[in-house]
């Protein structure tokens, strides 16, 4: 059984204070015995429509920069995992990747994921600013449990989850900065309990919250029920997630044993 905290939050245009408000929620997290704390997307700060690509470059910084080293410290001096996000540096001029990590409890980064599918939808244009990876993360281990990373937008694309999966996750970890609009909330929800669902993981999504964002973060089981819903309002919501059920519902439910590869093969799926 592994304990899990969700922090939802509001993050605004000024890096410093947005790593304090980290800082506080690791703190809060370790105290409610939580192994894991994970946050979400744009944690580092909010890019506001009007910011050039080039201002964003100017608050990026590398994996090993001063934002992650602080994270890392508290991990270390709390002795809890953290997933953050951070826009870090990449070789595209004028660019920035998209990056969540897996920092353990020993202040290493354990993983890193560059987001693959840029926001180019419902009138956004991430690509003008951001720039994608290209390679799914490594899993991290946690006793019983495998965490896959995936981040926001990756999750209307089911072909990702169904990596993560295959790779042997159980828990697929996005965290999110789920803008608002129009059924917008509907289709988060319908699409965390579908990855979950249909992969017969858990789905864990921090979400931004305020500005341009919907907030309710997410914890999904293996069954799609909803364990946790934070809302609107900034927070920290702990869960506990339970591999056995992973392998009880995969049991019942043998999505991934029933798949037809053979016949799949035929098509152009990778095309």
């Amino acid at each position: 059984m592994s304990q899990i905290a969700i922090a939802q939050v509001s993050s605004s245009t000024g890096k410093r204070d947005n790593l304090e408000t980290a800082l506080r929620w690791i703190r809060e997290a370790r105290s409610r015995d939580a192994e894991l704390v994970a946050f979400p997307e744009f944690l580092m700060a909010f890019s506001p429509a009007g910011q050039s690509a080039d201002e964003l470059c100017r608050l990026a910084e590398p994996a090993d920069g001063p934002f992650v080293a602080a994270l890392a410290e508290a991990a270390r001096r709390y002795g809890i995992d953290v997933v953050a996000t951070i826009y870090e540096n990449c070789p595209a001029p004028n660019r920035v990747y998209d990056t969540a990590l897996w920092v353990d409890r020993t202040g290493r980064i354990a993983s890193l994921y560059r987001k693959l599918h840029l926001y180019d939808a419902f009138g956004f244009k991430e690509s003008e600013k951001f720039y994608p990876g290209d390679e799914v993360a490594p899993l991290v281990a946690v006793g019983d449990a495998r965490f896959g990373m995936m981040i926001c937008y990756d999750l209307r694309f089911p072909e990702m989850a169904r990596v993560l999966t295959l790779l042997g996750a159980n828990v697929i970890v996005a965290p999110s900065g789920w803008v608002q609009g129009d059924l917008k909330l509907d289709h988060w929800q319908t699409m965390l309990k579908a990855r979950a669902l249909e992969n017969g993981c858990y789905v864990i999504a921090p979400g931004q919250t305020g500005n341009i964002y919907i907030g309710h973060s997410l914890a999904v089981d293996p069954l799609g029920r909803i364990l946790a819903d934070l809302g609107e309002e900034e927070g920290l919501a702990v869960v506990q997630l339970d591999p056995a059920l992973v392998s009880e519902t995969r049991e019942k439910l043998p999505l991934l044993k029933n798949r037809r590869t053979d016949v799949y093969a035929r098509y152009p799926l990778g095309k």
